[in-house]
């Protein structure tokens, strides 16, 4: 039996091919049919909404702040990412320009710092590197036009009872305003010296003594026409005249000499042992107050240990801060103009864990930043570092550098490290995520870098954190370069 299709009825709808043919995407094929290889995506413009706002609504919002250095492009958006902490402080982004930077060897801390150096400097302010351990900013300030100065044995010396740029203001001012920044400059130095002996020492200095060297550094004061040093101090309370003896409150020469009888090895330690060449003299090359950029590069003594280290650096941080308080002292009454700083304090936790109260001196030196117009910023691997202190009191007074820092970026960090950062910067669990992929290891192929490198979280207070790529141009590449050492 066969079946028959049937016939289609008059009354079923037809269709009918379009009688235009439709080009492919990309073109017809043939000669000269002009077919592209590649089409481009379309040009991306940016620019302010001043300059745009024809363009509406054909334009996209930026969520990150365009206020400071370019620092890269948000890892999500693509737009442009800047930082400039005096700024971002200026325009109420933050509450205080502290910058702290969290990241694993490698990662690229020193880069984003050294991107900030260069433009910030670009924009007017100071650069100050407060003891270069390595170093990494000789080459960048040296470009910029600004002072290196080299501290370490037959090299530079730096005087801690320095008066710095605050004498060079002191001897312009009169009346009561002169007598405070002569109290200023008295507690700088007392401070200083306390904190050398304290280091020298490895503990504490006692009251009786405190009171010793205040009233050794009036009497050099009073009695030289220039700063006093560490040697002058020394020959004067070994001499025990009688101002010594009745600030020691001693009863006779012999109960004078009982209670200096350990101040004086401590203070002979600062001339005449490890620390000899380095503190026992004069400052061989002040800082330049004029200068866009400043580094004191304190790698030559970094090979002799931790003590120097912390030593020279305290004698560093003090003598910079001067240099911004003067800056400050000298604005106020209409001699010079005013000045804004970045303080960059690299290897920070090798200056606190030379001896037990070094916290307090260093807290003390940099808890007045916004005051002083002075950005600072901070770098250290881990904060694990906090645990090489040696009293659980310099522990949480440490911790508040970072607290109090109201930037922090995070470079390549593993989880675990993630957990203890989390309990001082509230982290989102995508932003910790992120941060951790950062810190994957390495592939097994020469030229390879490290996969977080140039990757950063910025952080403000409680809002979500700017991922944030940075990409080197020009001359970055060889200033910014920290192994160059190691290919040659």
């Amino acid at each position: 039996m066969m079946l028959r299709s049937k016939p289609p009825r008059s009354d079923r709808p037809t269709t009918s091919r379009p009688t235009t043919p439709v080009a492919p995407a990309w073109g017809w094929k043939g000669a000269g049919a002009g077919r592209a290889v590649h089409v481009a995506p379309g040009a991306e413009y940016q620019g302010t909404t001043y300059q745009l706002c024809g363009l509406f609504p054909f334009t996209a919002g930026s969520g990150a702040p365009t206020v400071g250095v370019p620092i890269g492009r948000h890892m999500l958006w693509g737009e442009v990412v800047c930082l400039d902490p005096l700024e971002w402080l200026r325009v109420g982004l933050v509450t205080n320009p502290g910058v702290f930077v969290l990241g694993q060897p490698g990662v690229g801390k020193s880069t984003i710092v050294k991107r900030l150096i260069t433009g910030m400097s670009a924009f007017g302010t100071r650069i100050l590197v407060l003891g270069d351990t390595k170093p990494d900013y000789t080459r960048l300030i040296e470009y910029l036009g600004g002072q290196v100065i080299r501290v370490g044995r037959g090299l530079d010396r730096i005087n801690p009872l320095d008066s710095g740029p605050l004498g060079a203001a002191l001897a312009k001012m009169t009346g009561t305003d002169a007598a405070q920044v002569r109290l200023e400059v008295r507690g700088r130095r007392l401070s200083l010296m306390l904190a050398l002996c304290t280091l020298v020492r490895t503990e504490r200095v006692t009251n009786t003594e405190e009171i010793i060297l205040g009233r050794a550094i009036d009497v050099l004061t009073e009695r030289l026409e220039r700063d006093p040093t560490v040697p002058d101090v020394l020959r004067l309370i070994e001499e025990g005249p009688d101002e010594m003896r009745a600030a020691a409150r001693a009863r006779s020469v012999e109960d004078y000499y009982r209670r200096v009888d350990e101040l004086v090895p401590t203070l002979a330690l600062l001339c005449e042992g490890s620390l000899q060449g380095v503190f026992d003299g004069p400052t061989s090359k002040p800082i330049d107050f004029d200068a866009p950029a400043v580094s004191v590069d304190i790698s030559h003594v970094a090979a002799a240990g931790d003590q120097l280290v912390a030593a020279a650096m305290l004698s560093v941080w003090a003598y910079g801060f001067a240099m911004v308080d003067a800056a400050a002292v000298l604005a106020e009454h209409g001699l010079a103009p005013r000045r804004q700083f970045l303080g960059v304090m690299d290897e920070l936790w090798r200056a606190l864990r030379g001896a037990s109260g070094l916290v307090e001196h260093a807290d003390a030196l940099t808890r007045l930043n916004r005051q002083r117009g002075m950005a600072s910023i901070m770098v250290t691997h881990s904060l694990a570092d906090l645990d090489a202190l040696p009293t659980d009191e310099d522990r949480a007074k440490a911790q508040g550098f970072v607290e109090r820092s109201a930037i922090k970026i995070l470079a390549g960090l593993p989880p675990r490290e993630l957990e203890r950062v989390n309990e001082v910067v509230k982290l989102s669990g995508p932003e910790q995520e992120l941060v951790a992929s950062w810190a994957a290891p390495e592939a097994w192929l020469p030229g390879s870098v490290h996969p977080g490198r140039g990757k950063y979280l910025v952080k403000t207070g409680e809002r979500p954190g700017l991922p944030v790529s940075l990409f080197l141009v020009g001359d970055e590449w060889t200033l910014y370069d920290t192994d160059e050492a190691v290919r040659r």
